[in-house]
């Protein structure tokens, strides 16, 4: 009978200690560069518009929406980074189809709420869609995802609509992880960093950063001396290396060829790929009959159970069907030598891409003014099969410090981010 990690091995799936960092590494740069030039790449490498220049100065307030999911919020973001008058209300079209009067009217009540109590005339808007991104800091929705239904907002400067209906002097729309990364600015205080990065991980995946006009070739008319972020869709990345596994959870995806990276190490796919890897062990042999039979009748894995069951903890309230399927210790046993390396691969594959980002920026050079990567998502933080974010850093710190005395910290996190990065976006 063959062992777990063979079953593994036979399948495609690169254990963590065997990823070729360096490769991967190259390959990564090299799909950043291309994307940079126009060329075809599996990362978009969209221009944000927004700069990170200045410095935010304490007792700032702007009036903030954040909207990317079933819900939207609004609130005023002040320096040092705090968020007052928070408000949630339903997301515009995730209860029935709604107009463009409707829709806009929403937010447009959120902002009047709120006049009179920001400092900074210009709104922040996190609007996490797909979305073109303008010169002048405003965002044309591409189409909608989450199951909004408001068909007459697809094609609009969603900016421009808004600030047609309230008082406001401008405003700033910025997607959620360009957010994310000028949340960063937020912890600077009396510190020094050199540039920023803004990483996404929880049930999908995303990467910002700051790059210089000059190597933006795609767009050789920007001021050469400036720079702007760039939100790279970094969970398309395609060049590592794709098991058996990660064929399947992608064919049955709803984005089949999409999201390579992604598929790989977010919380909504994790515990599909999981699913897939006990079905083939079961189908080889490796658990017992009445633990086979159960864990290939299983439709469906969230990776919640999966991650607490490689983690041998059971959430207080929530029956975990793991615990149930895998009762006897052998199935345990065998359970998490197979589900624990998909934790440790995926904290190897967020490090590197990090890592190139880190790189790509060509900052972090003096170890007194490091690059600062400001993380937010539930896959980062709260993952419990592995000490997930200890692991990244401990890889960041032997493939960036050294092996290129290049120098970053992980900022401490920021709660709320992409409302505390859109108010610096209205502030910048």
């Amino acid at each position: 009978m063959k062992t777990p990690e063979e079953i593994l091995k036979d399948n495609g799936f690169t254990l963590a200690a065997e990823i070729d960092r360096q490769a991967l590494l190259g390959a990564f740069l090299s799909e950043m560069e291309k994307g940079l030039g126009g060329e075809e790449s599996s990362l978009m490498m969209i221009p944000a518009y927004v700069g990170v220049n200045g410095k935010i100065p304490e007792g700032a307030k702007a009036i903030v929406l954040d909207a990317g999911g079933t819900n939207f919020r609004g609130g005023i973001v002040t320096i040092p980074p705090a968020i007052e008058e928070k408000c949630n209300q339903p997301m515009p079209g995730t209860k029935g189809e709604v107009d463009v009067e409707a829709f806009y009217g929403a937010f447009a009540g959120e902002v009047k709420r709120l006049e009179g109590k920001a400092t900074v005339e210009k709104i922040g808007w996190c609007f996490s869609y797909p979305a073109e991104a303008t010169a002048d800091l405003d965002a044309r929705l591409v189409r909608w995802t989450k199951n909004i239904e408001a068909p007459g907002i697809v094609g609009q400067y969603v900016g421009k609509e808004l600030l047609a209906r309230t008082g406001a002097k401008g405003i700033a729309v910025v997607n959620d992880t360009v957010a994310t990364l000028l949340a960063a600015k937020a912890t600077e205080g009396d510190k020094t960093y050199s540039s920023y990065i803004g990483f996404i991980l929880g049930t999908g995946t995303n990467t910002a950063y700051v790059e210089k006009n000059k190597n933006i070739l795609k767009m050789p008319d920007l001021d050469p001396d400036g720079s702007m972020i760039i939100n790279a869709e970094s969970g398309s990345f395609d060049k590592s290396p794709d098991s058996t596994f990660d064929k399947a959870v992608d064919s049955k995806s709803g984005n089949p060829g999409f999201g390579k990276l992604e598929k790989k190490i977010a919380g909504a796919y994790l515990g599909s790929l999981g699913l897939e890897i006990y079905k083939t062990a079961a189908k080889e042999g490796l658990f017992s009959a009445k633990a086979a039979a159960s864990i290939l009748g299983l439709g469906s894995l969230e990776t919640m159970d999966f991650d607490n069951f490689c983690a041998s903890w059971k959430m207080p309230g929530r029956e975990n069907v793991l615990d149930a399927i895998f009762a006897e210790p052998a199935d345990a046993e065998v359970a998490r030598r197979l589900g624990v390396p998909v934790f440790e691969r995926a904290a190897v594959l967020t490090a590197v891409q990090l890592a190139a980002f880190v790189i790509k920026s060509g900052e972090g050079t003096d170890a007194s003014a490091p690059v600062a990567i400001n993380a937010d998502g539930s896959t980062y933080y709260k993952t419990r099969a592995i000490a997930f974010a200890d692991t990244v850093c401990r890889e960041l710190d032997e493939m960036l410090v050294k092996a290129r005395n290049i120098h970053y910290t992980v900022t401490p996190r920021v709660d709320d981010a992409p409302m505390v990065g859109a108010g610096i976006a209205a502030m910048l």
